[in-house]
């Protein structure tokens, strides 16, 4: 059974920082690109970061510079760090696994920025 789990969301004031974690089972880790989408209330689900296989890395133009991802594949987790954070930023964070085979989606995990 295939399951993706988000954690570390929270509430944080603007300029403040999280560091997002989805720990993977039931997958080949390596074999799967990774990637973290966001849904605001009323809005599409977006792309905001993701990994390759390979450790390459690509970030939405509204995050770039502030968020940071990473995977470790020894222990089947990617993570987002996430930096100066912005209230555009509050939304339902969501972990996305990809191979040609398909793709899985966590639970997702909830980040509020707010003064």
């Amino acid at each position: 059974q295939v399951q993706l789990v988000e954690s570390g969301g929270g509430l944080v004031q603007p300029g403040g920082s999280l560091r997002l974690s989805c720990a993977a089972s039931g997958i080949i880790f390596s074999s799967y690109s990774m990637a973290w989408y966001r849904q605001a209330p009323g809005k599409q689900r977006e792309l905001v970061a993701s990994i390759s296989t390979g450790g390459s890395t690509n970030y939405a133009d509204s995050v770039k510079g502030r968020f940071t991802i990473s995977r470790d594949n020894a222990k089947n987790t990617v993570a987002l760090q996430m930096n100066s954070l912005k209230p555009e930023d509050t939304a339902v964070y969501y972990c996305n696994a990809r191979s040609v085979n398909g793709y899985y989606w966590g639970q997702g995990t909830q980040v509020t920025v707010s003064s």
